[in-house]
């Protein structure tokens, strides 16, 4: 059970509603992750907005979920973990790439330095050097999708860090952990 009580579209508080509705259009369901933070309709703007953001920017929305996969893995997050690989098989990944971006890795050079630029972030703090940064260049990367890069990985603790924090039960096919190679 979730430490933060979920609500729903009649519990939660009524800012959070119009956008608990707008949810539950995109995916059928309200997930529990979004239940549980509708009790802040200020933080479920953030969060929703922020999605819809990003997902109408530039990165395609196959790197965006192996992104947050390889995010989510990192940080021991089942729910994230869960949710992202299954949206990112609807963005067209195969099972394979998913799996990859868990630890990091890709086939394709540019989802790889993607990638290994999302796991450093996290694993510094954010703190980079100049060649982290133009080895996404060297990718094909411009600035504008760097830092698009790095919204994901903010977004993404965003919600690995709700859903450890407060124990979101899991509402997607779960997948298992992998070990960083």
């Amino acid at each position: 059970m979730s430490r933060i009580p979920m609500t729903t579209v009649d519990t939660a508080p009524a800012a959070s509603r119009p956008q608990l509705d707008a949810i539950k259009g995109a995916f059928g369901v309200v997930p529990n992750m979004f239940r549980t933070v509708a009790q802040s309709p200020a933080a479920l703007a953030a969060l929703w907005g922020s999605f819809g953001a990003l997902g109408s920017g530039r990165l395609p929305a196959k790197l965006g979920e192996q992104i947050a996969v390889a995010v989510a893995n990192r940080n021991a997050c089942g729910y994230c973990l869960a949710a992202h690989t299954a949206l990112g098989r609807k963005a067209g990944a195969s099972a394979e790439e998913m799996a990859r971006a868990q630890s990091g890795h890709s086939d394709d050079p540019a989802t790889a330095a993607a990638l290994a630029f999302a796991l450093k972030v996290v694993e510094r703090r954010a703190r980079l050097d100049d060649a982290d940064v133009q080895a996404l260049r060297d990718a094909g990367f411009d600035d504008e999708a760097i830092v698009e890069i790095l919204a994901h990985v903010a977004l993404n603790l965003f919600t690995n860090y709700v859903n450890i924090a407060f124990d979101v039960p899991l509402d997607f096919p779960q997948v298992a952990l992998r070990r960083a190679a």
